[in-house]
């Protein structure tokens, strides 16, 4: 049965907060709503605040777990729920900042200790990423540990994917639950996703169902839209940079390249997205650029999910581009308007390479699929499709018209009869216990 305490104060709807927490609500200051825990004049015990009310209102787990947008499993602190009956406004006033901050510092959030270090995952150029265990809700989750140079302070790419992933909920990106800041490192507390593309395609050799890639590209679609509707580009799509569980969810990671776009003709730096998947109007140098730029990254994955190799492994960017035009065709102005007078094409003299059809690279690919990896590969950025037009496409019509009328945060595996099928790979498809994954990995 439910606990329940007494709450005094006038009968009125709960107040919801716009962040599912174990997740970070940021302030207008940009910092965190969370508590750090290691400042005790930072926040305000929440005995303090005292309740002016004369109606009685029974308060369960459930309130509280909405009240402060925490997760159904969480385990909240012995007293807990007596101290928030007590002390808490009523549910129709909303919450000061200090007050959540103190809310959620006394249920554990923002606090090292209420993580429990695991096995080590991996390690890049300014972070470490950890498997570990919530105390809260007992789940796994991926601590990413951002060691702070105290000349600099916090890298700008972490910034970035604080700054963006606490806006973005949805089922296909991956979720940030806390964030923990001490004078040496901040760390990021992420779900944890047992492996992403790179090893899921390893594991089952290379040779993925034809249902499955479809239902991956899906996703991959639907998590790219989300962003695209709120103005963030990605920046780094690669199959690195996708995470996969156990039921088969995948979910965009490792946003630290990404951008938030308010003007399509912004400038930005060309040196991002993993040369493999770069469109060739980065690779000539371009920095005016939108959505379009994760467009044709999309169709590199596709492709790579068909056949079980990359599309165009160049190991420079002239090699790059040569390994496009060689499969494409090298651009004319019918084909690229405007390419014969950019200076960065000229300087190359690529050879005239003639388009090859795409099907004879990918054989096992239907004209449906044939038609969608075109319209994702297309020299011109403004004629690549968009995330949302691609996930409409007829490809995808197999999976019945429900997944296209999902709520943002359901998942695709939700609609009855979508289902993962067994790989014809020569390993095993199915998910070690062992496994480590390669979460957000930079």
């Amino acid at each position: 049965m439910t606990q329940t305490i007494e709450l005094k104060h006038k009968p009125a709807c709960l107040c919801f907060i716009g962040i599912v927490h174990e997740n970070v609500k940021m302030g207008s200051d940009g910092e965190s709503d969370q508590a750090s825990g290691t400042s005790s004049d930072e926040v305000q015990s929440p005995v303090r605040v005292r309740m002016r009310n004369n109606h009685h209102r029974r308060i369960s787990n459930e309130d509280i777990n909405k009240r402060l947008s925490l997760p159904a499993d969480i385990r909240l602190p012995e007293g807990y729920l007596e101290k928030f009956a007590m002390n808490s406004p009523p549910f129709d006033k909303p919450m000061s900042r200090r007050l959540r901050r103190a809310s959620l510092s006394e249920i554990g959030f923002g606090k090292l200790e209420t993580y429990i270090k695991l096995d080590k995952l991996g390690e890049g150029t300014y972070a470490t990423v950890f498997k570990g265990r919530s105390k809260l809700t007992d789940n796994l989750v991926a601590l990413k540990e951002i060691r702070l140079e105290h000349e600099e302070g916090a890298p700008c790419t972490a910034i970035r994917e604080v700054s963006l992933l606490k806006d973005l909920k949805h089922a296909n990106i991956v979720t940030l639950h806390d964030i923990i800041h001490t004078d040496k490192c901040l760390t990021l507390v992420f779900e944890y996703l047992e492996k992403d593309l790179k090893q899921y395609m390893d594991d089952c050799g290379s040779i993925m169902s034809v249902h499955n890639v479809k239902i991956f590209l899906f996703q991959l679609l639907r998590g790219l839209a989300y962003c695209h509707r709120r103005k963030v580009l990605h920046r780094d799509l690669k199959p690195q940079n996708l995470l996969i569980n156990e039921k088969g969810e995948l979910k965009l990671a490792d946003f630290g390249l990404a951008r938030a776009k308010s003007v399509p003709t912004k400038t930005y730096s060309n040196e991002v997205v993993t040369l493999w998947y770069r469109p060739p109007d980065v690779l000539l140098g371009s920095t005016e650029y939108s959505t379009p730029i994760d467009m044709w990254g999309v169709g590199c994955i596709f492709y790579e999910m068909i056949t079980g190799r990359p599309l165009f492994p160049g190991s420079t960017v002239e090699d790059e581009l040569h390994l496009i035009f060689r499969i494409l065709g090298t651009p004319t102005e019918e084909t690229w308007p405007g390419i014969t007078t950019s200076e960065e094409f000229k300087t190359y003299n690529f050879p005239h390479y003639h388009a090859e059809p795409l099907v004879n690279h990918a054989p096992r690919i239907d004209n449906d699929g044939h038609d969608l990896l075109s319209m994702l590969l297309q020299f011109e950025a403004k004629k690549r499709v968009s995330a949302e037009d691609a996930f409409r496409h007829a490809y995808f019509r197999s999976l019945g018209e429900q997944v296209q009328t999902l709520a943002d945060t359901a998942s695709i595996f939700s609609v009855k009869g979508i289902q993962l099928q067994k790989d014809p790979g020569k390993r095993s498809s199915v998910y070690p216990e062992s496994s480590k994954s390669s979460q957000v990995k930079k």
